[in-house]
């Protein structure tokens, strides 16, 4: 998890079962409650380095990156 996620859920790793990305976000929404299923909403989900969605697969061994949007850039 980066950023926002990563704040809101304290911890910037952490382990949840499922089969599918959408279970994998609702365990972690589970565990971490209503702060982080907030900035959940504006966050991007990839798996191994790709961009996925709720309905993709995951597996064990899977990495599944939750990545808020990001601002910044030239003033």
């Amino acid at each position: 998890m980066f950023a926002s996620a990563r704040e809101a859920a304290g911890t910037a790793r952490d382990t949840m079962p499922g089969d599918t990305v959408d279970q994998v976000l609702a365990g972690a929404v589970a565990r971490f409650g209503a702060d982080f299923a907030t900035v959940l909403q504006s966050c991007r989900v990839w798996v191994n380095g790709e961009s996925a969605d709720g309905t993709s697969a995951v597996t064990d061994t899977d990495e599944v990156a939750i990545l808020p949007p990001v601002s910044g850039g030239d003033k």
